[in-house]
């Protein structure tokens, strides 16, 4: 039987199909991973979630294990596409720290799943992040182009010598991921709320000035 042209499913529309639907399942899959860890997760629910059928998880994913490991390959490759869209090579050493620190802050704000998944991640000593090649692809330009930024900003004695983009980066992000994910226990502690928008505005401007005075020249 030939099957009518007009009716015939193309090569490229089955992947376009394919490619959404596991679009689909690791937003699921992030979902539920956020709201229950690697641990409490069920294909079930993350298949209701979707809206697909639970087959198609095994069949893209093998399973849960390597669906985690996707879950946190996108996360990282989010944050780092919108960390591009920064151009922090175009702005003025000082600026362009500025708005990393801010990006970083805003966007942990806006995305409290990622903090979620590092902490699954960190509770399984990231043996998830270990086995991906695509991780270290993702992130090894940002550094490359924060230390570009820095050697910017002693070059024309903006910043001091010695700062290392590698420790920068993670007193960046530790500085907004510790305030947010202790939130709770450090607002029980000093008695005041620490997600009130001046408070959070407070934060930023100190992360800032943390920062750049680590950085600059005296």
């Amino acid at each position: 039987m030939v099957q009518d042209p007009k009716t015939a499913v193309r090569p490229e529309d089955r992947l376009r199909d394919a490619e959404r639907s596991q679009a689909i399942l690791l937003r699921a899959a992030r979902d539920e991973f956020a709201e229950f860890g690697l641990g409490g997760a069920r294909m079930d629910r993350m298949a209701e979630r979707a809206g697909l059928n639970k087959r198609l998880i095994y069949y893209y994913f093998t399973d849960k294990e390597q669906l985690f490991q996707r879950v946190l390959e996108q996360a990282y490759a989010d944050i780092r596409a919108q960390e591009k869209q920064l151009n922090l090579i175009e702005l003025p050493p000082a600026q362009a720290l500025t708005a990393l620190v801010a990006f970083t802050w805003n966007y942990y704000l806006a995305h409290p799943e990622f903090l979620t998944l590092l902490n699954s991640a960190n509770l399984h000593k990231a043996r998830h992040l270990q086995g991906s090649a695509v991780l270290q692809e993702l992130n090894s330009p940002l550094i490359d182009t924060l230390a570009l930024v820095l050697r910017r900003g002693q070059a024309d004695g903006q910043f001091r010598a010695g700062v290392d983009a590698v420790q920068l980066y993670i007193s960046i992000a530790g500085l907004a991921y510790f305030y947010l994910s202790n939130n709770h226990t450090l607002s029980a502690i000093f008695g005041r709320d620490l997600m009130q928008p001046t408070a959070l505005q407070d934060r930023l401007a100190h992360m800032t000035d943390v920062v750049l005075g680590y950085v600059l020249a005296a």
